[in-house]
């Protein structure tokens, strides 16, 4: 056989395995990738209910400008009831930013080491969980520790009473990998980190998080578990395959669009921290976040080139992660949206 033959057999090889592939593709992400933008941001999230989400709010912050609103879709499908800018959402892991920003503040006062390991701050660990001899608080912080993540193991088929009982399915487990030589997002690491926060501090580090974070930034609608807030405020969550609403089935941090909007802008042009905190912030961990718990998925950015900050809140998750890349793919579109309205 020539090599003209090979490359042209190898050619019709990979047309076939190209034009297979193309049935295990969801052709709505396919088709929300490549429709063309609207012309405005608001067309953009009315659209995006057209493709299975249940509501949608954005926040859209651009410097100079009033902040934008933009909603779709309900905040309650059952007692039909619209969503608005006001509801409160379960931001799930963007709560990670505060944490660290709060670890951030306890070891400029020098409360925490991040050279210190897990063994140093939590010696009954040792032994339960692989390395914790080895395992520093800053390799926590950045998730280059290698501990388990306990939603890896059955946490959303048999959700856990209590924070014990949650960090229980994580440990006696064998590392991901030794700490430093790779990364692994791991909820366990911030598990930890908040329990020590709790530890160190010898009282609540949602009362630390408020004094040092919310208050200042006057986010008044941004609170640090579910029993501070009325349900009724908050926007239903909701989970294919399942009925039930999911607004009261996890705690977490709860906050308006708008809040973690304020909040963002203040984590990237450092007015969050005081002398000293920003250059270490930026040595542990990121400006940018996302987040995902049963029923709710949320995105924030701040933009650099075009100096704005987007959220997105979206209130229906699935188990494929579906919802998760439809999600990605409106958020992308709509900071494409505001970047063209820049350059024109």
């Amino acid at each position: 056989m020539t090599k003209k033959q090979t490359k042209r057999i190898l050619r019709i090889i990979f047309i076939i395995v190209s034009i297979s592939s193309l049935w295990l593709v969801p052709w709505t992400l396919v088709k929300a990738w490549i429709l063309p933008l609207p012309d405005t941001v608001e067309e953009q999230v009315n659209k995006a209910i057209d493709y299975g989400f249940d509501g949608m709010i954005v926040y859209v912050d651009e410097a100079g400008k009033p902040p934008a609103f933009y909603t779709s879709g309900w905040k309650d499908r059952k007692n039909k009831i619209p969503t608005y800018p006001q509801a409160l959402f379960n931001i799930g892991s963007i709560s990670k930013l505060y944490v660290a920003v709060a670890i951030t503040k306890l070891v400029k006062d020098k409360h925490l080491s991040l050279d210190k390991t897990l063994a140093d701050y939590f010696p009954e660990l040792v032994g339960r969980i692989e390395n914790a001899e080895k395992i520093t608080l800053r390799l926590m912080i950045q998730h280059r520790s290698g501990i388990p993540n306990y939603t890896d193991y059955g946490y959303w088929d048999n959700r856990p009473k209590s924070r014990k009982e949650t960090l229980e399915l994580a440990l006696d487990l064998p590392a991901n990998f030794e700490p430093g030589e790779d990364y692994g997002y791991s909820n366990t690491n911030y598990l930890l980190l908040r329990k020590l926060m709790d530890k160190v501090l010898g009282y609540s580090r949602n009362q630390y998080i408020k004094e040092k974070i919310l208050t200042p930034l006057q986010l008044n609608n941004t609170f640090n578990s579910l029993n501070e807030v009325n349900i009724d405020d908050i926007m239903s969550g909701y989970h294919v395959g399942y009925e039930s609403d999911l607004k009261a089935e996890y705690g977490g941090m709860f906050a308006t669009a708008e809040d973690v909007g304020i909040f963002l802008r203040a984590l990237n042009n450092g007015s969050v921290f005081d002398e000293g905190e920003q250059e270490i912030y930026s040595s542990i961990y990121v400006y940018k976040h996302s987040g995902w718990v049963l029923g709710y998925q949320s995105f924030s950015e701040y933009h650099e080139d075009i100096d704005t900050v987007v959220v997105l809140f979206n209130n229906t998750t699935d188990s494929k992660l579906y919802m998760w890349n439809l999600a990605e793919i409106v958020y992308n579109r709509i900071v494409k949206i505001i970047r063209n309205k820049k350059s024109s």
